[in-house]
């Protein structure tokens, strides 16, 4: 499976999360027997670094939504912004305009260009913050 189909896969499972209260084990035990699921290695990992994370993800992402609250954007919007940041923050092998492309482009598949738009101007302001917040610690 490529990185590409694994990100793709995390996004499914992070989307599916906003909808439900089960856990991310019986989240995946059922894609697994409903859809016949082939778990990523990468997939796995992104999930669970974003959901032990989430609450630093999502004070993350807020402020830089622009006038829009993390309740009002689109659960599609939501899931891809969270699997981006989490990379962004904790996989320092992945460049962030590779993170941010990717998200852009599974929005554009499940969502549509306006909505990629968006995702591509929140993710691109707060690489631009956490760049600043980073050169100011030195």
């Amino acid at each position: 499976m490529t990185r590409k189909e694994a990100r793709e896969q995390a996004f499914a499972l992070l989307f599916e999360k906003t909808f439900s209260d089960s856990t991310m084990e019986e989240i995946i035990d059922n894609a697994v027997v409903g859809r016949e699921l082939q778990v990523d290695p990468y997939t796995k990992n992104l999930v669970s670094r974003t959901l032990s994370h989430l609450e630093e993800i999502d004070s993350i992402i807020e402020p830089n939504l622009r006038k829009w609250s993390k309740n009002r954007i689109s659960r599609v919007a939501l899931s891809a912004l969270r699997g981006a940041v989490c990379e962004i923050l904790y996989d320092r092998e992945i460049p962030e305009s590779v993170s941010i492309n990717e998200a852009v482009e599974i929005v554009k598949k499940f969502s549509g260009k306006e909505e990629a738009s968006f995702v591509n101007g929140v993710l691109g302001s707060i690489v631009k913050t956490l760049s600043v917040q980073t050169d100011g610690e030195h």
